[in-house]
């Protein structure tokens, strides 16, 4: 284990997991609630489409113009589903779907869209010291966010009408923690990757989900299985010479199989 720690990017990425694993496994818990899975599988898949309208609107860096359009995106999302005559996820994979493919579009025009190739698996060996900062800056404003509203979070997920009663703004809730995950999916896609952000989001709080008896069991499990899937993730990919986010994946995913027979036979 010492070898590991011997390089510094070693230790950036090490922290960096530190960092993003429980900030998704904190969302991910009301993402599996609130059966919005959908929702961030379509932020992630949308993220080339912010690249190339930030090329065609002479936006610099891609982590900027990938933010920018993920907030607007999540927003229009949930005009939509609110409006919409039919079930949310056939709106959600007809926007995304239709996102994504004016992304691409955009991107092979120009001949460049191989150079955007590793953003589907992310490289989190690449992260530097200024950008572990802004994790940690993202993750504190997830913690107090969820400080001051996540009991209204699950009132909304259980019952609407009854959480408006209670005088909760539903839409503005739920408006305010769409830009979170947009914001936290965005801002991670780079290091973790458009292919597995979405199920690093949901593995973990589905895992939770399998055996916990209470909202706390809920929360905590969560946090755990998703630190310990970053954790040997990253050491598994540093022996192996696997990419990591792929292995933090799949030990997440071993991790929910596991919880789901455990769960079955106990239950």
């Amino acid at each position: 284990m010492t070898s590991l720690f011997e390089y510094n990017f070693m230790r950036l990425a090490f922290a960096a997991i530190l960092i993003i694993t429980p900030l998704l496994g904190i969302l991910g818990t009301m993402v599996v609630q609130k059966k919005m899975a959908f929702f961030s599988d379509a932020l992630g898949h949308s993220a080339l489409t912010g690249i190339a309208l930030g090329l065609l609107l002479g936006i610099t860096g891609p982590s900027l113009a990938m933010l920018l359009y993920g907030l607007v995106f999540a927003l229009l999302l949930n005009a939509i589903q609110r409006h919409s005559l039919s079930s949310t996820d056939t709106v959600i994979s007809v926007f995304a779907s239709g996102s994504t493919a004016i992304g691409l579009a955009i991107l092979s025009k120009g001949g460049n869209i191989s150079s955007y190739s590793a953003l589907l698996i992310g490289d989190i060996l690449s992260i530097t010291r200024s950008e572990v900062f802004s994790l940690l800056g993202i993750l504190l404003v997830t913690v107090l966010f969820w400080c001051l509203c996540a009991n209204r979070l699950v009132a909304i997920s259980i019952h609407p009408t009854m959480a408006r009663s209670a005088n909760i703004s539903v839409r503005l809730m739920e408006n305010v923690f769409s830009l979170l995950i947009a914001a936290v999916v965005m801002l991670s896609i780079r290091w973790v990757g458009i292919l597995l952000i979405s199920a690093l989001l949901i593995i973990p709080a589905a895992s939770s989900r399998n055996i916990s008896c209470n909202m706390r069991e809920y929360h905590v499990y969560s946090l755990i299985f998703s630190m310990f899937s970053g954790v040997i993730g990253l050491v598994t990919s540093y022996y192996s010479n696997v990419a990591t986010g792929p292995m933090i994946v799949i030990v997440a995913s071993i991790i929910y199989f596991a919880t789901y027979f455990y769960g079955r036979r106990v239950k």
